[in-house]
């Protein structure tokens, strides 16, 4: 069989290896509390005021676009992952549904989204934590609370957030999972008074106009691009964090039921979320406001002459926004764990730790290029590259669902085939256009990127593969 079509069985997909096996210690709770923890941070926290930037208050209507195709994608997700309850996500059902090259693009391109989403949400933390430590008083410099692209020289929170949260991950699944179901808690508890505090404070004067910039996307003469649509290109990075939810099928104790309720519960309880606090933020203060900010929610909250809910909310993104990090931070380890276990990566980084019963090696590898990249990087640039990265993933698995449709039929799925084709030409579309919404700049690296993969494949990891073919 040729290199290119060479394809990893279905039963090879869904058996575990006993020498390289992680174990399954996970429930839907802590799959719920990791989707949660995935989506709700940087997006809410930080790229509401990015958004409201691009769009103005028809921002709302960006979140509304993004959650539509978002959730499209999540139920193929659903499908694919109980299909074949094992670690790789998008990867693995690529290398089953289409064949190797196109699973090591695929691949490829989910090192790229998860690194680069790691760094993002570790530059948005910074923003939080910088503020926390102003007011506190504590004398550190400027110059070190921030990236070239923000003013500073280095971004030193965010390179030891990524590192911290490297060593929790480490640890144990199960215990990092548990305390990220704490921070979740955290996380949540503080939107809701956010909520609590700004929606009284609610004035529809803030939603006038309501899209200056246009409903489309437009390109401006920076390069950059304006509209609702470019605004949705950009915040769809807030929605997504359920796909690390499937990178964790083969460490789910009971992945025929635990996996579904993960990721569609985690879903519908985020995008119910976002539709209240971005009401509230747009509501209370100006969109104009809101863009200039790195902590928007806590400067919507200052505006409203609440100064201490202000330092709750920032503290309490500080606290929280960490679980982000720590969903991506684990779907990218497995991710090189899983390449590296079909040898299309060196086969010493998928050794497991023999008393964590993690790829150790491989999640401090991870942590040292998100910390790389977050400490100079602006976060608009990372959320850009990040998206992209995830469109090209969310298409793939819609593309298998489909395939595997025709290819494994005997096989029991959640959905029927005429509800399989329809979510699966919903996420296909949506995710086309997003990308094609996207700045010219952002598809270029991605292009980029995947030339370097494709090059290293030819060269050098076709040959190293452990499948046979």
């Amino acid at each position: 069989m040729a290199f290119w079509n060479r394809t990893k069985s279905f039963e090879a997909a869904t058996t575990r290896d006993t020498h390289s096996a992680l174990k399954p210690t996970l429930s839907w709770v802590h799959l719920v509390g990791l989707g949660v923890g995935g989506i709700v941070g940087t997006g809410i926290y930080t790229l509401t005021g990015v958004g409201a930037g691009m769009a103005g208050p028809a921002v709302i209507l960006s979140f509304v676009v993004a959650g539509i195709v978002c959730a499209a994608a999540a139920l193929a997700y659903a499908e694919m992952a109980t299909m074949m309850p094992m670690a790789g996500s998008a990867y693995t059902y690529t290398y089953v549904a289409l064949g190797e090259l196109l699973a090591w693009i695929v691949g490829w391109t989910l090192i790229l989204e998860y690194t680069v989403v790691c760094s993002a949400v570790a530059v948005g933390w910074s923003g939080y934590a910088a503020g926390v430590i102003r007011a506190a008083g504590w004398p550190i410099p400027e110059a070190l609370l921030a990236g070239p692209g923000a003013g500073g020289l280095v971004n030193v929170p965010a390179i030891v957030i990524s590192l911290a949260v490297a060593g929790l991950l480490a640890i144990g699944s199960r215990e990092s999972a548990t305390v990220n179901l704490v921070l979740v808690a955290v996380k949540l508890v503080a939107l809701a008074i956010f909520v609590a505090l700004a929606l009284p404070a609610f004035s529809a004067d803030h939603f006038e106009p309501f899209a200056p910039f246009g409903y489309g996307s437009t390109e401006i003469a920076d390069g950059t691009k304006q509209g609702v649509m470019a605004a949705a290109a950009i915040i769809f990075f807030a929605f997504y964090g359920f796909d690390a939810v499937s990178t964790a099928a083969e460490e789910t104790k009971n992945p025929k039921r635990d996996l579904k309720i993960g990721i569609i519960g985690s879903m519908v309880l985020c995008t119910f979320l976002y539709m209240i606090v971005a009401a509230a933020a747009l509501g209370g203060s100006n969109y104009q406001d809101l863009a200039k900010s790195t902590e928007p929610l806590a400067m919507v909250l200052r505006g409203l002459n609440h100064p201490a809910a202000a330092t709750l909310i920032a503290t309490a993104a500080v606290i929280a926004l960490p679980t982000v990090i720590m969903a991506f931070m684990y779907g990218q380890s497995r991710i090189f764990f899983v390449m590296a276990r079909d040898g299309l990566l060196p086969q010493r980084l998928s050794k497991v730790h023999p008393r964590f019963g993690t790829p150790v090696l491989m999640t401090f590898i991870t942590s040292v290029i998100v910390a790389l990249i977050a400490a100079f990087v602006p976060l608009q640039n990372i959320a850009a590259v990040a998206n992209a990265g995830t469109l090209i993933a969310f298409i793939a698995v819609a593309v298998c669902m489909m395939v595997t449709r025709k290819t494994h039929p005997q096989h029991p799925r959640m959905f029927g085939p005429v509800t399989t084709w329809i979510i699966g030409i919903v996420a296909v579309l949506g995710c086309l256009y997003l990308f094609d919404s996207l700045q010219t700049r952002t598809k270029y690296s991605v292009l980029i990127w995947n030339a370097i993969g494709l090059a290293i494949y030819l060269l050098w990891a076709r040959r190293k593969s452990l499948v046979p073919g």
